[in-house]
């Protein structure tokens, strides 16, 4: 009796596994073969690096083919519109539609009949990672040659180059505002922080605890594909990386990686480096963690996202153990103290002064206020609610692998402050959208608002004020 009841449990367990397996809830191929890492590796560092070396021309031909078909990527800059310090802002929509089709005739098709029809632009997908299966930290060239002529520190990746085109990242390097002392503009002068020059720059306007904090934020530590291993992803054995290397002078380059919090590798989202501009006024952080603190954020970044969110492999590669009483604290700190950049026409409820703004912009912030219903989210003075929000964008689009990714779902997607918007291309979590008309359009559609075509320039007049 006990050898049936036995066999009959057997069998009932087989059969639940073959619903998990089989059910289409639960298709075999969401399912990573493992969470971790190769740790132990065989391969010498001379033929991983011969090997990935040959296959790059091939891996980038196929993602510029990607972007190619998405967008637009000439250089058309608005007129009359720059960064703070006087980079052009790319204009106009970049998104490519799907032959015959115009942004309004989409705009009045419903979710299932774009997701039936497969008219979601592909500009609207999320993006992949220039090479998906691989990702890691990927820096624009500016950002590598600064930090080479003043360090002698190479951040370059045998395997890879950076994607996007200049014109549509943020300025280099950007200004430094404090909000402990706005009298001074800003304090970089034109010039890159990193480890050789810091102290000469805020040495007498910090006090030695936030000059300690500066120090850490441009220290090199390991990371995942810069270190002292066989399994790097840089020529020679390196330093590593820093903070400010992907958040330039404490702003944003558009440097790129994989969020770690996700298996497997396909289903991880590309991450466009958020500014650490307004940390002060933000309750979370991260594009997508959610964490609750900059403490969190600053040692979270040390032990996890700069190896992937696996500490067997940082175990091997050197993480770097911050001491939270004292060091996080001390980088924490100097973030909190990064400001916005100055907005002249704005009041001091973040609104327009209606002597200082135009018509268009005038009639923007109505529609930000009224028919566009940004504000739900997007709350003056620095735009945003300090919560995440899930736009459900998939209900436009069936899930697809793209190049290695499956764009399946976003998730929830923190707010951002829109204070200093302009300064911050490309936008969206993963930067898919180059520019702020890209955005209009995006949000215009997934939410449903039903702008014209004047609506959506005046509404775009208007953030660019912010």
């Amino acid at each position: 009796m006990k050898r049936q009841i036995s066999k009959s449990f057997l069998a009932t367990l087989a059969f639940a596994a073959l619903i998990l397996i089989w059910h289409p809830a639960y298709p075999q191929e969401q399912r990573g073969q493992t969470s971790y890492m190769a740790v132990d590796i065989k391969e010498p560092f001379a033929a991983i690096k011969e090997r990935m070396t040959a296959a790059k021309p091939g891996i980038e031909k196929k993602h510029q083919s990607l972007l190619d078909e998405r967008y637009d990527l000439s250089n058309k800059p608005k007129a009359n519109a720059t960064m703070s310090r006087g980079k052009a802002v790319q204009g106009g929509v970049r998104v490519k539609l799907s032959t015959g089709m115009t942004w309004e005739q989409l705009s009045s098709a419903s979710p299932d009949e774009i997701r039936g029809k497969d008219l979601f632009p592909k500009g609207f997908y999320p993006l992949p990672h220039p090479n998906h299966p691989e990702g890691g930290m990927l820096f624009p060239r500016f950002e590598i040659d600064e930090i080479k002529k003043q360090e002698g520190r190479d951040l370059t990746r045998f395997d890879l180059d950076f994607d996007l085109p200049d014109q549509f990242l943020p300025e280099f390097p950007p200004p430094i505002f404090l909000t402990t002392r706005p009298d001074l503009g800003d304090v970089s002068k034109g010039k890159l922080v990193t480890i050789e020059n810091y102290y000469e720059l805020f040495n007498g306007i910090l006090n030695p605890k936030q000059l300690e904090g500066v120090r850490l934020l441009v220290t090199p530590f390991p990371q995942q594909q810069f270190n002292q291993t066989e399994d790097r992803r840089s020529d020679r054995p390196s330093r590593g990386v820093t903070c400010f290397d992907c958040h330039a002078n404490g702003h944003s380059n558009g440097a790129t990686h994989l969020a770690g919090d996700t298996r497997p590798q396909a289903f991880r989202h590309r991450i466009d480096t958020p500014s650490l501009r307004g940390v002060n006024i933000q309750r979370l952080f991260g594009s997508q963690r959610s964490l609750k603190t900059v403490e969190d954020f600053t040692e979270f970044e040390q032990r996890a996202a700069y190896f992937d969110g696996d500490p067997v492999i940082a175990t091997k590669k050197g993480v770097n153990i911050l001491e939270r009483g004292s060091q996080v604290h001390d980088m924490a700190e100097v973030q909190e103290l990064l400001d916005f950049p100055p907005a002249p026409k704005l009041d001091v409820y973040g609104k327009l002064d209606p002597k200082k703004a135009t018509p268009a912009e005038l009639r923007g912030q109505a529609i930000f206020f009224g028919k566009g219903n940004c504000v739900s989210c997007h709350v003056p003075p620095y735009y945003t609610d300090n919560l995440t929000h899930n736009l459900h964008a998939e209900r436009f689009y069936k899930p697809v692998m793209i190049n290695g990714m499956m764009a399946s779902t976003d998730g929830p997607i923190k707010t951002f402050p829109l204070s200093g918007i302009r300064d911050s291309p490309p936008y969206l979590h993963d930067g898919r959208l180059l520019t702020l008309d890209d955005t209009v359009e995006f949000f215009n559609l997934v939410l449903g608002t039903k702008l014209t075509p004047d609506e959506k320039q005046d509404l775009v007049a208007f953030l660019l004020t912010l």
